[in-house]
């Protein structure tokens, strides 16, 4: 753990950064976690540990002080040598966050200081630790997170379904198509259960593989059985699968993650071959009702793979009303040491918009 004390206006504040891999200070992250009133599952540390490696560890950045508390878990990435290529310094890493919502999460009283202060000491640590450039997928409630002192960019538009009505009023806020299909499902003898404990995870895995072939999916987006076996292990109480199963087999499948308020549908998929019974539609509506049972207020169903196409367009029926902006941050911390690394990538192969862009040759290996 690295810990420092910072003195802003006559107080102190106490900033730390965890290791998740670190048994002590995984412990301290959660009970940190845990005194948080929102509890994202995004910001947990057996959340952000499930994209560590050899090459990336999980930590997060804490700051306690009269204005507020802080968590920021990001995952610090060594630099490969082969990005470097002699034209830059060796030990340099850079930071992103991990896979779905994050940014320097807040509560408390949240003086106007808190976020000059918490990234200043962060920026310290940055640089003992050589850090080049970051990248931040944020969450789509912006004022659970400090501002960012880098470029926030906009990249598409997620969906999500608010829960704040009855059972009644949500039904008749979908697209009439939504109720067309729900219907049909309920006809064809699809049914919906709640499944907390992955009892049925094998049917989960099946129909995710095959979704994911189907797909064609980059590797990025192929879950290994051990990722979902670490969900269950260190996550419990956050995650629960639904399933929709016709005549005793299950043709549809979803795993949902929960934080104190919000769900998120994470991964999950669907048999081609029963497409025509439209499982997936009511699948959605029963965690939808679950959620408002367990007094959830919004449902993330994400976005699509470019905007406004069919999945996106699939989303948006539930809610149509439910569009919300989904940002990212980019902060390029030591310009000289970019500017090298850059120096190194072909340009044959940039990938527009692509950040950090020296990654971008790595990236395209990686598909």
């Amino acid at each position: 753990m690295s810990e420092m004390s910072v003195q802003h206006g006559g107080a102190r504040s106490s900033f730390r950064v965890l290791n998740a891999a670190d048994t002590a200070d995984a412990a301290a992250w959660l009970r940190l976690w845990e005194q948080w009133p929102g509890r994202e599952v995004h910001a947990h540390p057996g959340y952000a540990s499930l994209f560590s490696n050899e090459h990336t560890d999980a930590f997060c950045a804490c700051l306690s002080s009269r204005g507020g508390t802080v968590l920021f878990p990001f995952l610090l990435r060594a630099v490969p040598d082969e990005l470097t290529a002699g034209k830059a310094p060796a030990g340099l890493h850079d930071i992103t966050t991990p896979y779905g919502y994050g940014g320097a999460f807040c509560w408390g009283p949240e003086s106007a200081d808190l976020a000059a202060e918490f990234w200043a000491a962060f920026d310290s640590w940055g640089r003992t630790r050589q850090v080049v450039s970051e990248f931040i997928r944020f969450s789509l409630r912006p004022e659970i997170v400090l501002p960012y002192p880098g470029t926030v960019e906009v990249r598409q538009d997620n969906i999500v379904r608010g829960l704040d009505l009855s059972p009644d009023d949500l039904w008749m806020d979908f697209q009439h198509k939504v109720r067309k299909n729900v219907r049909k499902a309920e006809r064809s003898g699809v049914e919906v259960i709640a499944d907390p404990e992955g009892s049925r995870f094998e049917d989960f895995f099946r129909i995710y593989e095959a979704t994911m072939d189907r797909r064609h999916a980059d590797a990025a987006h192929c879950f290994s059985r051990s990722f979902f076996e670490n969900i269950h292990e260190n996550l419990a109480g956050q995650y629960i699968y639904f399933h929709a199963s016709h005549e005793g087999k299950v043709i549809s499948t979803e795993l949902v993650l929960v934080s104190a308020e919000t769900v998120y549908s994470f991964l999950g998929g669907t048999m081609s071959e029963y497409f025509e019974l439209r499982p997936n539609d009511l699948l959605k509506y029963r965690v939808m009702l679950w959620s408002i049972d367990h007094g959830l207020r919004d449902y993330v169903l994400g976005g699509g793979y470019s905007p406004n196409d069919g999945t996106f367009r699939y989303k948006r029926a539930f809610a149509p009303s439910g569009s919300r902006p989904f940002r990212v941050g980019m902060r390029v911390l030591q310009p000289d040491a970019y500017l090298q690394l850059l120096s190194t990538t072909a340009a044959e192969c940039a990938i527009p918009g692509y950040f950090p862009a020296y990654r971008r040759r790595e990236h395209v290996i990686e598909l």
